[in-house]
């Protein structure tokens, strides 16, 4: 008898539907998207409404102080990648520009970071006041790598 009941038991329909336990819908759409995907290059395009910031007046900065501020503002971008691609450049091509190369060489920090990347690596086209640049073709040649040299961040001295 004992037995009879617990065979019922368990061959019994469970009468409890199991659900799930959140109620909010699933979105598909992923938040992080890979590098240089469709999605990626669109979420870092930046909105032509908002102005970029004005730099700094610097009237009476001499040479060594612009190429000293150069080298920091190269190593300290804000991301990895743009901080390894501008320091190693600016290790091996800021000491021998001119003062307007170095002159050309602040205005163009002045753009963002992600833009300077993707211009440097070809991933996009540059605006038309870099795409005759003598400065971005050197970077690019530079972003090329076609030593194949393992970089890393400079040493400051």
């Amino acid at each position: 008898m004992q037995f009879a009941r617990s065979v019922r038991a368990i061959s019994a329909p469970s009468r409890y539907i199991l659900r799930s336990v959140s109620t909010t819908a699933r979105v598909s759409k992923d938040p992080w998207p890979l590098p240089h995907t469709p999605e990626h290059l669109a979420s870092t395009v930046t909105p032509s409404d908002i102005p970029p910031p004005q730099p700094l007046p610097r009237p009476n900065e001499s040479i060594e102080t612009m190429r000293a501020r150069l080298v920091y503002q190269s190593r300290k971008r804000g991301t990895l990648e743009s901080d390894l691609l501008l320091s190693t450049f600016a290790q091996e091509m800021l000491g021998a520009m001119s003062a307007g190369e170095l002159r050309e060489y602040d205005k163009f920090l002045d753009e963002p970071d992600w833009d300077i990347y993707y211009w440097a690596t070809g991933k996009r086209a540059p605006p038309e006041r870099w795409a005759a640049s003598s400065l971005l073709g050197k970077l690019k040649i530079h972003a090329r790598n076609e030593g194949k040299a393992v970089r890393r961040m400079p040493d400051l001295y």
